[in-house]
């Protein structure tokens, strides 16, 4: 017999990674849709052996009905969009993709904080306007930027992802302290700090945690009233970490100098996000949960996700 596979939500994929896709043919009979609404999953998936799921839920009364049900794979790192008590109770394996995007959100994070931090944007419109050509002066300082070298760069979650940030902070010469939400030292190289201090002193904050009951809306109207004035919040571990309205109060009120955020709360993120109108743009960047999906990321994760349906040995 054939296994029956799955795919729910391809669009969470891109479009430029469809021939990777077609090898998912070769262990079994595959069904790709581009998304499923909750309404449409137990019809998609009751008779299957497996299913791959980004973000479409997977709770225990649709695996009850799912009797030859033997793998949930998911295309992300995350498992709270699986009952995973549910599947354990049940017999269903349930496996993750970790640590193929390490590479992706460092360089996002940087992308992100370098953009903020030098301006790239008022630059680059001051030259495209005209505005530089009428410069009496070869140069146009503006606000000017200052370096990442000799900051303090505090990193909260220091697992791979943050570990890469922190290597590439340390290379611009900054100096990497961390806080670990668990409450355990992951690394000599870099000094563990308590979390007052790491937000009061640090220049730049970078988070790259996991969203948990121990990190949601770990950055609050607290936190940015410890904070410099001149530092800088950059988030592309989870949304729901930072307190997305206490974020849109510190840029009004000029509590910290700027963020760079590429996850929230709710996503799509709805129109009345605070985050959206705050009094001065130019203070936050913001991208649409990208961070992860470098081509080259997208290809890892789908060789693990491909690589955790053949190892079952389907029936």
């Amino acid at each position: 017999m054939i296994p029956k596979i799955v795919f729910l939500d391809t669009n969470t994929l891109g479009n430029d990674v469809v021939d990777q896709l077609e090898e998912f043919k070769k262990l079994g009979d595959v069904t790709f849709y581009d998304s499923t609404s909750p309404e449409e999953i137990l019809t998609r998936v009751k008779d299957v052996s497996v299913i791959v799921t980004n973000k479409v839920v997977i709770t225990k009364e649709i695996m009850l009905k799912c009797k030859h049900l033997q793998l949930v794979a998911i295309t992300a790192t995350g498992t709270n969009n699986v009952d995973l008590l549910a599947a354990k109770a049940l017999n269903i394996n349930v496996k993750n993709a970790v640590n193929y995007s390490s590479e992706s959100v460092a360089q996002q994070t940087f992308a992100m904080l370098l953009s903020l931090v030098n301006g790239i944007y008022s630059y680059d419109q001051r030259v495209k306007s005209g505005q530089y050509s009428e410069e009496s002066s070869f140069t146009w300082i503006g606000n000017s930027f200052s370096e990442i070298a000799g900051k303090r760069f505090g990193i909260i979650g220091l697992g791979n992802i943050g570990t890469r940030v922190a290597e590439i902070a340390t290379a611009f010469g900054a100096e990497v302290v961390y806080y670990s939400t668990s409450g355990i030292a992951r690394n000599e190289r870099y000094k563990l700090v308590d979390k007052k201090e790491l937000f009061s002193t640090s220049d730049i904050i970078s988070i790259h945690s996991p969203l948990n009951v121990k990190t949601a809306d770990f950055v609050g109207e607290n936190e940015f009233n410890l904070m410099r004035k001149s530092s800088i919040l950059i988030n592309t571990g989870r949304g729901g970490i930072v307190n997305e309205p206490a974020l849109a109060n510190a840029l009004n009120k000029g509590e910290i100098k700027g963020a760079a955020i590429d996850v929230f709360a709710i996503e799509p993120t709805p129109l009345d996000n605070p985050l959206l109108k705050i009094n001065s743009p130019e203070k936050l960047l913001l991208s649409p949960h990208v961070a992860w999906a470098s081509k080259e990321a997208r290809k890892k994760l789908l060789e693990i996700t491909y690589a955790n349906i053949k190892e079952m040995k389907l029936n």
